[in-house]
């Protein structure tokens, strides 16, 4: 009784695995990305060293049965051996078709160079068929790119950088990680501004104060900016900080590039709120080019 239940054990998690293992999958944006995601890999190499058990398992049993096979029909474990043995000098045999050393005296050629003989062995099967499959591949190569005027490896080389160059360009527009000066833009998304708002309450609030209206640093809600305003002139300042000597730090090295751009966006969505106790303006008169 107890095999019988394992043996459902098994067959059921051979067959719910796969399913497992693709809803787990699924829940990640790159499942196969051992170092951000491992749970998968893990998940798969499980599956796959417990397959590996079962089937070296069923090959042991399948090897008692035929022992205590052969035990019933008189044949002794070493005549199983032997077979085996037969066997596997069969096989070897169908694909080299070598010639006992007993039986080289049937292939010896006339040709005898101080004393060294001349066998005249024929090529092995295996590589009798690899050599019929390259004049197939070849072939086929012949009336794919010279026939039917199929693309050559230059022009497919050249389909390829330019559709990695498209898809690049399109990585680059949603990825938040690679945003720079030239490529920032202001984001509106609830999200984004809360995750800005958080990074700046824990960071920017000792000098501009939780409403934005000033202390050490300047008032951030009124349209007057030292360095210029517009959200790529405020994550080019967040970044590389202020100026020398008597400015803000430089945040580069502290927060990562969609980090800041989401700061920047909340700063600049103080714009025209009423702090309670505003510092006076200081720089200069900002108007957007748009």
């Amino acid at each position: 009784m107890k095999k019988y239940i394992i043996a459902v054990i098994a067959v059921l998690f051979i067959f719910t695995m796969p399913f497992i293992f693709s809803e787990i999958s699924a829940s990640y944006e790159e499942p196969y990305n051992v170092l951000e995601n491992p749970l998968p890999t893990i998940v798969l190499a499980t599956f796959v060293g417990v397959l590996i058990m079962f089937v070296w398992l069923l090959v042991v049993a399948l090897k008692k049965v035929q022992v205590l096979e052969d035990e019933k029909n008189g044949i002794a474990p070493e005549d199983s051996k032997n077979n085996f043995n037969v066997w596997a000098k069969e096989l070897i045999q169908k694909w080299t078709n070598a010639k006992e050393i007993d039986q080289e005296e049937e292939i010896v050629l006339d040709h005898n160079y101080d004393g060294i003989k001349e066998l005249d062995n024929s090529l092995p099967p295996w590589w009798v068929y690899m050599f019929y499959a390259t004049i197939i591949f070849a072939v086929v190569y012949l009336v794919r790119f010279h026939v039917l005027d199929g693309n050559d490896q230059e022009t497919e080389y050249k389909i390829a950088v330019a559709e990695a160059k498209a898809s690049l360009e399109k990585y680059q527009e949603t990825a938040t990680d690679l945003v720079d000066v030239s490529t920032v833009t202001l984001l509106t998304d609830e999200k984004d501004l809360n995750r800005g708002k958080a990074i700046y309450n824990l960071n920017c609030v000792a000098c501009h104060l939780a409403d934005g209206g000033g202390s050490i640093g300047p008032n951030l809600t009124d349209e007057y900016w030292i360095l210029g305003g517009g959200i790529k002139n405020v994550f080019k300042t967040i970044s590389e900080g202020g100026r020398d000597g008597k400015g803000m730090v430089a945040w580069n090295k502290t927060l990562k590039p969609k980090d800041i751009a989401k700061v920047a966006s909340y700063i600049l969505s103080l714009q025209g709120t009423t702090p309670a106790n505003p510092k006076k303006p200081e720089g200069d008169l900002w108007k957007s080019e748009e």
